[in-house]
């Protein structure tokens, strides 16, 4: 019997040898490739140009005001308001927060304005969860309601509204007021959130209902957690609007220590007499507030109006 056994073949040694390591690996060549979109086209220069263009216009008048805010009243008038200060006067923003006892006037801003954040959202949580989740009858007709109350203008109801206070005991005061500014601003929040709860899921609060929850479990556990982006957005919103009421305060604040940031910075311009530098510096105070404001708060301003760009 003849077995057949093959040999293999032999293997050059270089084959098994393990690479220099003063040597690399060839690599192979490929054609550079240019990245595509690394070159922006003139549409999107002219379109950077137009943005940066707004945002110095719109910073222009802030400018304005800080430089002027620190001018001598002889400064202004001989260089006039574009000038940069020959001397820097450090005392003008001081006197006017005495003048206009700016102290008293930021705490009735704050206190007022989160009141009226407090009162005008839970209310508008509470009637747009009726309309928009419970679906209540006539429910097309509350909501042209509420449009109605957001589209008065203030002329025509505030003076029904002075002869209310005065009859109700609650004129020249924080509390009316604040009740006041807040019911009128949850008829808009009424209208937004009934908007917003109408597309909500529906099979979200009947599997909830399924597992025993009851109408404030829905509210406070899933409905309050998925539209607070939009509460967010409201609660800037209401603050912001509130803080920069002047009509209502005027008429409805008459006492100096009641007044407001808007009222206490008009007594600073009156019909005979006008100081520019005073003026600015007065602006500078009430921008400030709003400045800080928005730096704490941009985030959640952010979120909120991005809440359902992505899914």
């Amino acid at each position: 019997m003849t077995t057949d056994i093959t040999t293999p073949a032999p293997t050059s040694p270089r084959a098994h040898a393990p690479a220099h390591p003063g040597h690399a690996a060839p690599k192979h060549k490929h054609r550079d490739r240019k990245p595509t979109g690394s070159r922006r086209s003139p549409g999107s220069y002219a379109i950077v140009a137009a943005v940066t263009a707004f945002v110095l216009a719109f910073l222009a008048p802030f400018a304005v005001i800080l430089l002027n805010s620190f001018k001598t009243s002889a400064d202004y008038r001989a260089n006039g308001s574009l000038s940069w200060p020959t001397e820097w006067n450090w005392s003008i923003v001081g006197e006017v927060w005495e003048r206009v006892d700016f102290t008293q006037k930021l705490v009735n801003s704050v206190q007022i304005s989160l009141g009226v954040v407090l009162i005008a959202v839970v209310l508008a949580l509470f009637n747009a969860y009726a309309i928009g989740i419970g679906r209540v009858r006539w429910r097309t007709a509350f909501l042209v309601f509420f449009l109605g109350v957001n589209v008065l203008p203030q002329e025509g109801l505030v003076y029904p509204i002075y002869y209310l206070f005065k009859e109700a005991g609650l004129y020249d005061g924080k509390l009316g007021y604040t009740i006041l500014v807040g019911i009128t601003y949850s008829a808009f929040g009424t209208y937004l959130l009934s908007s917003v709860f109408a597309g909500f899921p529906r099979e979200l609060i009947e599997a909830a209902s399924l597992d025993g929850a009851g109408r404030w479990t829905i509210l406070w556990r899933i409905i309050l957690p998925m539209s607070w982006p939009t509460l967010s957005v409201m609660c800037v919103f209401f603050f912001v609007w509130s803080w920069n009421e002047f009509l209502y305060p005027l008429v409805l604040l008459v006492s100096n220590d009641n007044q407001t940031v808007p009222l206490g910075l008009s007594v600073m311009q009156g019909q005979y007499t006008s100081d520019p530098t005073s003026m600015s510096a007065a602006a500078l105070l009430g921008v400030i507030p709003m400045i800080v404001f928005f730096l704490i708060f941009q985030r959640s301003l952010t979120r909120g109006l991005t809440a359902g760009a992505v899914k």
